[in-house]
């Protein structure tokens, strides 16, 4: 099952996910791009999105305004949907109309490897490789990681910093992934306070001890975080 959260309600880019893309609302693209892997559901905080998606056959249920993060909006989704327990459950970000249906296909084999050996928690997402330049964006998450690939920490921040001079930098791609029963346990977690320092909210997952399974994919797919992202996504389509 693959839910998009849709926020109307943006405060950094209001109406972001309607915007054009392409000839397509943004968050309609995005639901296009991979609609033929699984079945698809926008969860909104507005009609006004509802009607939209309506519009071009996608299909879409509204959800409370009052969420703080998108995980809270699709575990909201998951319920009304009565979706049982071991579902496989992929959060991809209304803004990300470029995500590649391969990445998101291999989430999904990796999150059932994981339910397969019992894992007890399961959260993956994904992650490529970054130039030091891009890893400056603070727009642009990067993520560290353990020995067996799991997040040790998600930051706006360059991280990590580059003492040594041979730093290698990986970027966090906008794609989350769970099984019902860990999303319900994860949106039943405390708030993290790093959390809010960094305004990212897989890091409530790490600071209760939760682990992370991060995919490395090769993707050249980026969310649209700015008007500018928005400007050079419309090149793209004008190109």
């Amino acid at each position: 099952m693959i839910i998009i959260p849709a926020r109307l309600a943006s405060t950094r880019f209001p109406q972001k996910v309607l915007a054009d893309v392409g000839g397509l609302p943004m968050v309609v693209r995005t639901a296009k791009a991979v609609e033929h892997i699984d079945r698809v559901v926008v969860a909104a905080d507005d009609e006004k999105v509802i009607e939209v998606c309506k519009e071009y056959g996608i299909k879409a249920m509204l959800t409370s305004t009052t969420h703080k993060s998108g995980t809270d909006r699709i575990h909201e989704c998951a319920n009304i949907l009565n979706l049982d327990d071991d579902e496989i459950i992929v959060n991809v970000q209304a803004d990300e109309p470029f995500i590649e249906a391969e990445v998101v296909k291999m989430l999904i084999k990796r999150l059932k490897e994981l339910q397969k050996s019992n894992e007890p928690f399961i959260m993956g997402s994904c992650y490529n490789s970054i130039n030091a330049e891009s890893a400056k964006d603070p727009n642009l998450v990067k993520v560290v990681l353990d020995a067996q690939n799991n997040a040790i920490y998600f930051s706006r921040s360059l991280i990590p910093y580059n003492r040594s001079g041979r730093a290698n930098y990986f970027g966090h791609i906008g794609i989350y992934g769970f099984s019902k029963k860990s999303l319900k346990e994860f949106c039943n977690l405390s708030d993290a306070p790093v959390e809010d320092i960094e305004g990212l909210e897989q890091l409530r997952a790490i600071h209760h001890q939760k682990k992370i399974t991060m995919l490395k994919v090769s993707s050249t797919g980026f969310g649209i975080d700015t008007k500018e992202d928005l400007a050079r996504a419309k090149q793209i389509f004008l190109s």
